[in-house]
């Protein structure tokens, strides 16, 4: 059995929290492009080195080297059952996934801008593992630390409204051809909402259409 999917959705818009139900409920494997590109530069890899000295200088990894990196994320997968976060980015990376990989569907999580910026005020992360939280919604256990391990939570330094103003204008700018590129494909499906528990259970309707196979 064959799935591949993807997910998009503008900064803090809810992509990790659906993403991680969407595994736990269909057993898809996770493919987040920041992640697994962090942890190359942890380890020194040679796609890791070449990335770095990009992200060190501000500019993104070009997309040639980011659509040989996922492809070779997505041929290590034992089950080609696989959910992409964060890739692609731009329409020249659809396009080149596109003629190696027929998707299946892709999700598009749509959050109004006003409620992201609100939201972002209260997110704390782990970053050893990325796991996110908000003292609106999903507080940790205890203030400021980690339900899992018990370490401490930080605050991005561009989590900051004006910064994820920004950050919102570059995605709509960038990410709005590669969604209307998908929409011709005739593979896209949308979901507005306010809260990633409202937005769930339509993801799931959607979902279980095209997975029969519920783990």
């Amino acid at each position: 059995m064959a799935f591949r999917s993807v997910i998009l959705g503008a900064p803090a818009s809810g992509k990790g929290t659906i993403s991680s139900r969407i595994v736990k409920t269909f057993g898809l494997e996770h493919v987040a492009s920041g992640d697994r590109l962090r942890i190359n530069i942890t380890k020194n890899t040679p796609i890791g080195k070449t990335a770095k000295k990009y992200i060190e200088e501000g500019l993104l990894v070009p997309d040639d080297l980011m659509v040989n990196f996922i492809s070779e994320e997505i041929r290590q997968i034992k089950k080609n059952i696989w959910l992409l976060d964060g890739f692609p980015r731009t329409v020249s990376q659809a396009e080149s996934l596109w003629r190696v990989q027929k998707l299946d569907v892709v999700l598009n999580l749509v959050v109004p801008y006003n409620i992201i910026v609100d939201r972002v005020k209260g997110r704390w992360i782990h970053l050893p593992s990325g796991r996110v939280y908000n003292t609106d919604f999903n507080a940790p256990k205890v203030p400021g630390k980690d339900d899992i391990t018990g370490e401490d939570l930080v605050q991005r330094k561009d989590d900051s409204p004006e910064i994820v103003l920004k950050r919102l204008e570059q995605y709509e700018k960038m990410t709005r051809p590669v969604i209307n590129f998908y929409k011709e494909k005739g593979i896209l499906e949308e979901f507005a909402g306010n809260t990633s528990d409202e937005i769930w259970p339509k993801v799931k309707s959607v979902l279980l259409n095209y997975l029969s196979e519920v783990k």
